[in-house]
Protein backbone atom coordinates (compact mmCIF):
# COMPACT_ATOMS: atom_id res chain seq x y z
CA UNK A 1 0.00 0.00 0.00
CA UNK A 2 2.87 2.39 0.75
CA UNK A 3 4.46 1.45 -2.42
CA UNK A 4 1.02 2.36 -4.19
CA UNK A 5 1.26 5.60 -2.42
CA UNK A 6 4.44 6.52 -2.84
CA UNK A 7 4.26 5.46 -6.65
CA UNK A 8 1.25 7.76 -6.86
CA UNK A 9 2.88 10.74 -5.26
CA UNK A 10 5.62 10.44 -8.20
CA UNK A 11 3.70 10.62 -10.45
CA UNK A 12 1.90 13.50 -9.67
CA UNK A 13 5.03 15.70 -8.78
CA UNK A 14 6.37 14.42 -12.55
CA UNK A 15 2.43 15.38 -13.93
CA UNK A 16 3.17 18.84 -12.60
CA UNK A 17 6.53 19.44 -13.74
CA UNK A 18 5.60 18.73 -17.01
CA UNK A 19 2.66 20.95 -16.55
CA UNK A 20 4.87 23.72 -15.17
CA UNK A 21 7.22 23.23 -18.13
CA UNK A 22 4.53 23.12 -21.08
CA UNK A 23 2.76 26.32 -19.09
CA UNK A 24 6.48 28.36 -19.13
CA UNK A 25 7.33 27.32 -22.97
CA UNK A 26 3.39 28.61 -23.98
CA UNK A 27 4.07 31.90 -21.90
CA UNK A 28 7.70 32.36 -24.02
CA UNK A 29 6.30 31.86 -26.85
CA UNK A 30 3.12 34.06 -26.40
CA UNK A 31 5.54 36.55 -25.22
CA UNK A 32 8.12 36.06 -28.27
CA UNK A 33 4.98 36.36 -30.67
CA UNK A 34 3.58 39.64 -28.86
CA UNK A 35 7.17 40.90 -29.94
CA UNK A 36 6.93 40.19 -33.24
CA UNK A 37 3.54 40.96 -33.62
CA UNK A 38 2.24 37.55 -33.85
CA UNK A 39 1.99 37.31 -37.50
CA UNK A 40 4.97 37.77 -40.41
CA UNK A 41 4.19 37.78 -43.58
CA UNK A 42 5.68 39.71 -47.08
CA UNK A 43 3.24 43.32 -47.42
CA UNK A 44 3.62 44.57 -50.73
CA UNK A 45 1.78 47.62 -52.89
CA UNK A 46 -1.29 47.64 -53.88
CA UNK A 47 -0.10 48.35 -57.07
CA UNK A 48 3.38 45.44 -57.22
CA UNK A 49 1.99 43.52 -59.79
CA UNK A 50 1.48 46.75 -62.44
CA UNK A 51 4.71 47.75 -62.24
CA UNK A 52 7.31 46.95 -65.13
CA UNK A 53 9.94 45.00 -63.98
CA UNK A 54 13.58 45.41 -65.73
CA UNK A 55 14.43 42.80 -68.04
CA UNK A 56 17.82 43.78 -68.61
CA UNK A 57 21.80 44.50 -66.95
CA UNK A 58 23.00 48.06 -65.80
CA UNK A 59 25.90 49.25 -64.51
CA UNK A 60 26.21 52.72 -62.68
CA UNK A 61 29.91 53.43 -62.41
CA UNK A 62 32.28 56.00 -60.74
CA UNK A 63 29.21 56.78 -58.59
CA UNK A 64 29.09 58.41 -55.10
CA UNK A 65 26.84 55.37 -53.20
CA UNK A 66 24.49 56.66 -50.44
CA UNK A 67 23.27 53.31 -49.42
CA UNK A 68 20.26 54.55 -46.95
CA UNK A 69 21.88 52.79 -43.86
CA UNK A 70 23.90 55.32 -42.62
CA UNK A 71 27.00 54.04 -43.73
CA UNK A 72 29.74 56.35 -44.59
CA UNK A 73 29.38 57.39 -48.35
CA UNK A 74 31.27 54.80 -50.87
CA UNK A 75 33.03 56.83 -53.36
CA UNK A 76 33.64 55.93 -56.67
CA UNK A 77 30.89 53.00 -56.32
CA UNK A 78 29.34 50.41 -58.95
CA UNK A 79 25.96 49.32 -58.58
CA UNK A 80 24.95 46.72 -61.14
CA UNK A 81 20.61 45.99 -61.54
CA UNK A 82 19.70 42.52 -63.57
CA UNK A 83 16.39 42.47 -64.39
CA UNK A 84 14.93 44.17 -60.99
CA UNK A 85 17.23 43.40 -58.36
CA UNK A 86 20.52 44.77 -56.75
CA UNK A 87 22.98 42.05 -58.11
CA UNK A 88 26.10 44.14 -57.18
CA UNK A 89 27.22 47.13 -54.32
CA UNK A 90 30.97 47.68 -54.81
CA UNK A 91 34.25 49.71 -55.50
CA UNK A 92 34.25 50.85 -59.35
CA UNK A 93 35.91 47.83 -61.05
CA UNK A 94 35.69 46.82 -64.74
CA UNK A 95 35.97 43.41 -63.39
CA UNK A 96 33.10 43.73 -61.58
CA UNK A 97 31.10 44.64 -64.63
CA UNK A 98 29.15 41.98 -66.70
CA UNK A 99 29.90 41.91 -70.57
CA UNK A 100 26.13 42.45 -71.79
CA UNK A 101 25.77 45.08 -69.61
CA UNK A 102 24.15 48.95 -70.39
CA UNK A 103 26.99 51.17 -68.36
CA UNK A 104 25.78 54.62 -66.92
CA UNK A 105 28.00 57.01 -65.86
CA UNK A 106 27.59 57.90 -62.45
CA UNK A 107 30.69 60.16 -62.57
CA UNK A 108 30.20 63.30 -60.43
CA UNK A 109 26.60 62.27 -59.30
CA UNK A 110 25.41 61.00 -56.17
CA UNK A 111 22.99 57.61 -55.81
CA UNK A 112 20.55 56.78 -53.79
CA UNK A 113 17.73 54.42 -52.66
CA UNK A 114 14.35 55.34 -53.94
CA UNK A 115 12.31 58.20 -51.27
CA UNK A 116 9.69 56.66 -49.24
CA UNK A 117 6.69 58.91 -48.13
CA UNK A 118 5.34 57.90 -45.11
CA UNK A 119 1.89 60.08 -45.30
CA UNK A 120 1.12 61.12 -48.83
CA UNK A 121 -2.70 62.50 -49.81
CA UNK A 122 -3.77 62.79 -53.46
CA UNK A 123 -5.02 60.37 -55.84
CA UNK A 124 -4.35 62.49 -59.22
CA UNK A 125 -2.40 61.17 -61.86
CA UNK A 126 -0.53 64.51 -61.56
CA UNK A 127 0.52 63.87 -57.93
CA UNK A 128 1.36 60.65 -58.03
CA UNK A 129 3.45 60.71 -61.17
CA UNK A 130 5.28 64.10 -60.17
CA UNK A 131 6.07 62.67 -56.62
CA UNK A 132 7.69 59.49 -58.70
CA UNK A 133 10.13 62.37 -61.04
CA UNK A 134 10.87 64.05 -57.66
CA UNK A 135 12.59 60.39 -56.51
CA UNK A 136 9.61 59.14 -54.16
CA UNK A 137 9.22 55.54 -55.64
CA UNK A 138 7.02 54.60 -52.64
CA UNK A 139 3.89 56.37 -50.82
CA UNK A 140 1.94 55.72 -47.73
CA UNK A 141 -1.26 57.27 -48.31
CA UNK A 142 -3.33 56.84 -44.61
CA UNK A 143 -6.38 57.88 -45.69
CA UNK A 144 -8.50 57.58 -48.72
CA UNK A 145 -10.53 54.62 -49.90
CA UNK A 146 -8.26 52.28 -52.11
CA UNK A 147 -10.68 52.72 -55.08
CA UNK A 148 -9.81 56.51 -55.22
CA UNK A 149 -6.71 55.01 -56.51
CA UNK A 150 -8.27 53.25 -59.90
CA UNK A 151 -8.36 55.68 -62.09
CA UNK A 152 -4.91 56.73 -62.14
CA UNK A 153 -3.63 52.95 -61.59
CA UNK A 154 -5.74 52.29 -65.13
CA UNK A 155 -3.74 54.80 -66.74
CA UNK A 156 -0.49 54.52 -68.47
CA UNK A 157 1.29 57.37 -66.07
CA UNK A 158 4.13 55.84 -64.42
CA UNK A 159 3.36 56.22 -60.61
CA UNK A 160 5.16 55.22 -57.44
CA UNK A 161 4.29 52.05 -55.14
CA UNK A 162 1.22 52.67 -53.35
CA UNK A 163 0.67 51.44 -49.82
CA UNK A 164 -2.56 52.47 -49.01
CA UNK A 165 -4.56 52.34 -45.43
CA UNK A 166 -8.13 52.69 -47.13
CA UNK A 167 -10.11 54.85 -45.00
CA UNK A 168 -9.37 56.69 -41.62
CA UNK A 169 -11.34 54.23 -38.48
CA UNK A 170 -12.82 56.76 -36.62
CA UNK A 171 -16.32 57.46 -34.95
CA UNK A 172 -19.26 60.33 -35.02
CA UNK A 173 -18.51 62.84 -35.96
CA UNK A 174 -15.68 62.38 -38.10
CA UNK A 175 -12.99 65.20 -39.16
CA UNK A 176 -13.25 64.19 -42.80
CA UNK A 177 -16.54 62.56 -43.67
CA UNK A 178 -15.61 61.45 -47.31
CA UNK A 179 -12.80 59.66 -46.40
CA UNK A 180 -13.92 58.12 -42.97
CA UNK A 181 -15.09 54.87 -42.10
CA UNK A 182 -16.97 55.41 -38.64
CA UNK A 183 -17.34 52.24 -36.41
CA UNK A 184 -19.40 52.16 -32.91
CA UNK A 185 -17.54 49.45 -30.92
CA UNK A 186 -14.31 47.13 -30.88
CA UNK A 187 -16.45 44.86 -32.70
CA UNK A 188 -16.92 47.17 -35.45
CA UNK A 189 -13.42 47.84 -35.12
CA UNK A 190 -12.32 44.45 -35.94
CA UNK A 191 -14.50 44.10 -39.12
CA UNK A 192 -13.43 47.31 -40.32
CA UNK A 193 -9.44 45.68 -40.53
CA UNK A 194 -10.74 42.65 -41.86
CA UNK A 195 -12.35 44.71 -44.63
CA UNK A 196 -9.38 46.77 -44.98
CA UNK A 197 -6.91 43.82 -45.58
CA UNK A 198 -9.34 41.90 -47.50
CA UNK A 199 -8.90 45.24 -50.01
CA UNK A 200 -5.13 45.46 -50.08
CA UNK A 201 -4.70 47.48 -47.15
CA UNK A 202 -1.06 47.57 -46.00
CA UNK A 203 -1.32 49.72 -42.72
CA UNK A 204 -4.34 50.99 -40.83
CA UNK A 205 -4.81 54.41 -39.77
CA UNK A 206 -6.96 55.24 -36.54
CA UNK A 207 -8.36 58.64 -35.74
CA UNK A 208 -8.61 60.84 -32.90
CA UNK A 209 -12.19 60.51 -32.13
CA UNK A 210 -11.72 56.13 -31.13
CA UNK A 211 -11.80 55.27 -27.50
CA UNK A 212 -8.62 53.32 -26.44
CA UNK A 213 -10.54 50.08 -26.24
CA UNK A 214 -11.85 50.42 -30.16
CA UNK A 215 -7.65 51.21 -30.54
CA UNK A 216 -6.42 47.99 -28.49
CA UNK A 217 -9.04 46.03 -31.04
CA UNK A 218 -8.18 47.73 -33.91
CA UNK A 219 -4.88 47.11 -33.17
CA UNK A 220 -5.03 43.10 -32.06
CA UNK A 221 -7.12 42.44 -35.11
CA UNK A 222 -4.22 44.03 -37.65
CA UNK A 223 -1.44 42.34 -36.27
CA UNK A 224 -3.01 39.10 -36.29
CA UNK A 225 -3.09 39.61 -40.21
CA UNK A 226 0.68 41.02 -40.27
CA UNK A 227 -0.06 44.85 -40.85
CA UNK A 228 1.06 48.06 -38.70
CA UNK A 229 -1.15 50.49 -37.06
CA UNK A 230 -0.80 54.23 -37.57
CA UNK A 231 -2.34 57.00 -35.79
CA UNK A 232 -3.43 60.60 -35.37
CA UNK A 233 -4.25 60.80 -32.04
CA UNK A 234 -4.80 64.53 -31.08
CA UNK A 235 -6.85 64.37 -28.46
CA UNK A 236 -6.27 60.79 -26.71
CA UNK A 237 -3.56 60.00 -24.05
CA UNK A 238 -0.13 58.82 -25.82
CA UNK A 239 0.28 56.35 -23.33
CA UNK A 240 -2.80 54.51 -23.44
CA UNK A 241 -2.96 54.41 -26.85
CA UNK A 242 0.63 52.88 -27.72
CA UNK A 243 0.26 50.81 -25.22
CA UNK A 244 -2.98 49.48 -27.13
CA UNK A 245 -0.88 48.32 -29.23
CA UNK A 246 0.19 51.43 -32.28
CA UNK A 247 3.35 51.27 -34.26
CA UNK A 248 2.98 54.40 -35.33
CA UNK A 249 2.33 57.86 -35.04
CA UNK A 250 1.12 60.62 -37.37
CA UNK A 251 1.48 64.47 -36.91
CA UNK A 252 3.79 65.88 -34.15
CA UNK A 253 0.66 67.55 -32.77
CA UNK A 254 -0.49 63.69 -31.77
CA UNK A 255 1.50 64.75 -28.46
CA UNK A 256 0.15 67.89 -27.58
CA UNK A 257 -2.78 66.75 -24.80
CA UNK A 258 -0.04 64.22 -23.37
CA UNK A 259 1.91 67.21 -22.81
CA UNK A 260 -0.77 68.93 -20.89
CA UNK A 261 -1.60 68.60 -16.88
CA UNK A 262 -4.80 66.95 -16.50
CA UNK A 263 -7.23 70.19 -16.64
CA UNK A 264 -5.77 71.68 -19.06
CA UNK A 265 -5.79 68.12 -22.00
CA UNK A 266 -9.83 67.77 -20.53
CA UNK A 267 -10.46 71.19 -21.70
CA UNK A 268 -8.66 70.96 -24.75
CA UNK A 269 -10.46 67.30 -25.44
CA UNK A 270 -13.69 68.86 -24.81
CA UNK A 271 -13.19 71.54 -26.95
CA UNK A 272 -12.08 69.34 -30.29
CA UNK A 273 -14.80 66.71 -29.22
CA UNK A 274 -17.09 69.86 -29.95
CA UNK A 275 -16.05 71.17 -32.96
CA UNK A 276 -13.09 69.01 -34.75
CA UNK A 277 -11.93 72.41 -36.52
CA UNK A 278 -11.16 73.76 -32.61
CA UNK A 279 -8.00 72.02 -33.05
CA UNK A 280 -6.18 74.30 -35.86
CA UNK A 281 -5.93 77.04 -33.87
CA UNK A 282 -5.86 75.07 -30.51
CA UNK A 283 -2.94 72.99 -31.27
CA UNK A 284 -1.04 75.98 -31.66
CA UNK A 285 -2.16 77.46 -28.05
CA UNK A 286 -1.36 74.20 -26.90
CA UNK A 287 2.58 73.69 -27.96
CA UNK A 288 3.06 77.79 -27.18
CA UNK A 289 2.56 77.14 -23.52
CA UNK A 290 5.26 74.58 -23.71
CA UNK A 291 8.94 74.27 -22.21
CA UNK A 292 10.47 70.98 -24.42
CA UNK A 293 13.72 71.12 -22.34
CA UNK A 294 12.76 71.48 -18.86
CA UNK A 295 9.45 69.94 -19.00
CA UNK A 296 9.06 65.78 -17.14
CA UNK A 297 6.11 65.37 -19.25
CA UNK A 298 8.32 65.58 -22.73
CA UNK A 299 11.49 62.97 -20.57
CA UNK A 300 8.53 60.85 -20.13
CA UNK A 301 6.64 61.02 -23.33
CA UNK A 302 10.33 60.82 -25.30
CA UNK A 303 11.24 57.82 -23.19
CA UNK A 304 8.54 55.74 -23.58
CA UNK A 305 8.98 56.21 -27.45
CA UNK A 306 12.18 55.34 -27.20
CA UNK A 307 11.66 52.42 -25.34
CA UNK A 308 8.42 51.31 -27.21
CA UNK A 309 10.39 51.61 -30.65
CA UNK A 310 7.28 53.55 -31.83
CA UNK A 311 7.49 55.46 -35.66
CA UNK A 312 6.92 59.21 -35.56
CA UNK A 313 5.89 60.62 -38.86
CA UNK A 314 6.30 64.28 -37.79
CA UNK A 315 5.04 66.06 -40.83
CA UNK A 316 6.36 69.29 -39.70
CA UNK A 317 5.83 71.04 -42.98
CA UNK A 318 2.21 70.53 -43.05
CA UNK A 319 2.38 72.79 -39.08
CA UNK A 320 5.45 75.59 -40.47
CA UNK A 321 4.24 79.17 -39.37
CA UNK A 322 6.87 82.09 -39.77
CA UNK A 323 6.55 85.37 -39.14
CA UNK A 324 5.29 86.29 -42.56
CA UNK A 325 2.05 84.44 -42.51
CA UNK A 326 2.09 84.10 -38.39
CA UNK A 327 1.37 86.10 -35.06
CA UNK A 328 4.25 85.52 -32.75
CA UNK A 329 2.28 82.67 -30.17
CA UNK A 330 1.87 80.29 -33.97
CA UNK A 331 5.87 80.51 -34.18
CA UNK A 332 6.88 79.96 -30.88
CA UNK A 333 4.51 76.85 -30.97
CA UNK A 334 6.07 75.79 -34.29
CA UNK A 335 9.68 75.98 -32.62
CA UNK A 336 8.77 74.06 -29.80
CA UNK A 337 7.64 71.19 -32.13
CA UNK A 338 11.04 71.33 -34.15
CA UNK A 339 12.55 71.09 -30.46
CA UNK A 340 10.37 68.39 -29.65
CA UNK A 341 11.52 66.50 -32.76
CA UNK A 342 15.15 67.05 -32.63
CA UNK A 343 14.95 65.54 -28.60
CA UNK A 344 13.04 62.34 -29.91
CA UNK A 345 15.87 61.73 -32.33
CA UNK A 346 18.77 63.21 -30.02
CA UNK A 347 17.49 60.50 -27.56
CA UNK A 348 17.34 57.49 -29.47
CA UNK A 349 13.73 57.07 -30.83
CA UNK A 350 12.65 56.61 -34.60
CA UNK A 351 11.89 59.48 -36.74
CA UNK A 352 9.94 58.82 -40.76
CA UNK A 353 9.95 61.45 -43.40
CA UNK A 354 5.83 62.37 -44.51
CA UNK A 355 5.27 64.97 -46.63
CA UNK A 356 1.26 65.54 -46.24
CA UNK A 357 1.96 66.41 -49.98
CA UNK A 358 0.88 70.26 -49.38
CA UNK A 359 2.63 72.36 -47.25
CA UNK A 360 2.29 76.12 -47.17
CA UNK A 361 6.10 76.95 -47.27
CA UNK A 362 7.15 74.35 -50.14
CA UNK A 363 6.01 74.43 -53.76
CA UNK A 364 3.87 71.91 -55.38
CA UNK A 365 5.59 68.44 -55.63
CA UNK A 366 8.74 70.00 -53.16
CA UNK A 367 6.54 69.52 -49.46
CA UNK A 368 8.36 66.39 -49.09
CA UNK A 369 11.85 68.21 -49.56
CA UNK A 370 10.86 70.73 -47.45
CA UNK A 371 9.63 68.13 -44.36
CA UNK A 372 13.37 67.05 -45.18
CA UNK A 373 14.37 70.25 -44.69
CA UNK A 374 12.78 70.75 -41.34
CA UNK A 375 13.98 67.31 -39.95
CA UNK A 376 17.30 68.59 -40.34
CA UNK A 377 16.46 72.30 -38.74
CA UNK A 378 14.86 70.06 -35.55
CA UNK A 379 18.66 68.72 -34.84
CA UNK A 380 19.24 65.90 -37.77
CA UNK A 381 21.88 65.23 -39.79
CA UNK A 382 21.76 65.78 -43.70
CA UNK A 383 22.86 61.35 -43.40
CA UNK A 384 19.86 61.10 -40.31
CA UNK A 385 17.89 62.74 -42.22
CA UNK A 386 17.94 60.41 -45.27
CA UNK A 387 17.96 57.72 -43.45
CA UNK A 388 14.73 58.36 -42.30
CA UNK A 389 13.40 58.54 -45.76
CA UNK A 390 14.60 55.68 -47.20
CA UNK A 391 15.74 52.46 -44.53
CA UNK A 392 13.81 53.83 -41.71
CA UNK A 393 10.51 53.99 -43.63
CA UNK A 394 10.67 50.78 -45.19
CA UNK A 395 10.94 49.21 -41.57
CA UNK A 396 7.63 51.54 -40.47
CA UNK A 397 6.45 49.99 -43.59
CA UNK A 398 7.72 46.14 -43.30
CA UNK A 399 9.17 45.92 -46.55
CA UNK A 400 12.90 46.20 -45.23
CA UNK A 401 13.73 43.19 -46.32
CA UNK A 402 13.47 44.03 -50.10
CA UNK A 403 13.28 48.12 -50.10
CA UNK A 404 15.02 51.35 -47.77
CA UNK A 405 18.22 50.42 -49.30
CA UNK A 406 21.40 49.93 -51.75
CA UNK A 407 22.30 45.97 -51.12
CA UNK A 408 22.97 43.31 -53.04
CA UNK A 409 19.53 40.97 -53.57
CA UNK A 410 17.23 44.38 -52.83
CA UNK A 411 14.50 45.71 -55.31
CA UNK A 412 16.26 48.33 -57.60
CA UNK A 413 14.37 51.24 -57.10
CA UNK A 414 17.26 53.94 -57.12
CA UNK A 415 17.74 57.96 -57.39
CA UNK A 416 20.35 59.59 -59.24
CA UNK A 417 21.39 62.91 -57.88
CA UNK A 418 23.17 66.03 -60.00
CA UNK A 419 25.18 66.84 -56.59
CA UNK A 420 25.40 65.02 -53.11
CA UNK A 421 23.04 65.83 -50.38
CA UNK A 422 25.45 64.93 -47.81
CA UNK A 423 27.30 68.48 -48.39
CA UNK A 424 24.11 70.28 -49.32
CA UNK A 425 20.40 68.73 -48.13
CA UNK A 426 18.98 71.16 -50.83
CA UNK A 427 20.83 68.58 -53.80
CA UNK A 428 17.68 66.45 -53.18
CA UNK A 429 15.93 68.84 -55.41
CA UNK A 430 18.18 67.43 -58.17
CA UNK A 431 17.08 64.56 -59.77
CA UNK A 432 18.81 63.21 -62.48
CA UNK A 433 17.29 60.10 -62.91
CA UNK A 434 14.85 57.95 -61.01
CA UNK A 435 14.52 53.75 -61.53
CA UNK A 436 11.38 52.21 -60.51
CA UNK A 437 12.07 48.04 -60.45
CA UNK A 438 15.44 48.52 -61.93
CA UNK A 439 13.65 50.51 -65.18
CA UNK A 440 14.78 53.97 -65.46
CA UNK A 441 11.63 56.33 -65.96
CA UNK A 442 11.14 58.86 -68.54
CA UNK A 443 11.54 62.48 -66.41
CA UNK A 444 10.13 65.18 -68.12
Amino acid sequence: MQTIVKTMKNLSCYLLCLFLCFSCKRNLSIEQATDTNEVSKPIYALNSKEIKKGNKTIAITGVTLIDGTGSEPLLNALVVIKNDIIDFVGDNSSENIPVDAEIIDGNGMTLLPGLIDAHFHGESGEITNLFLKKGITSVRDPGAWNSSYDKVRNSDKNIPRLFLTGPHIDSYPPAYPKNSYLIQDATEGRLAVNKFVNEGATAIKVYYRLSIDKIKAICESAHEQGIPVTAHLEISNIFDAINAGLDGIEHITSFGTSLLNAEEAENYKNLILADNNARRKGRYDVWNSLDINNNSKVDSIVSFLVKKKTFVSPTLAVFEKQYDKADSLDVNAFTNMLKFVGRIKKEGGTLVVGSHTFAPYAEFGNAYYREMELLKASGLTNMEVIVAATLENAKFFRIENRLGSIEKGKVADLILLRENPINNLEAMNTVEKVMLNGIFIEIQ
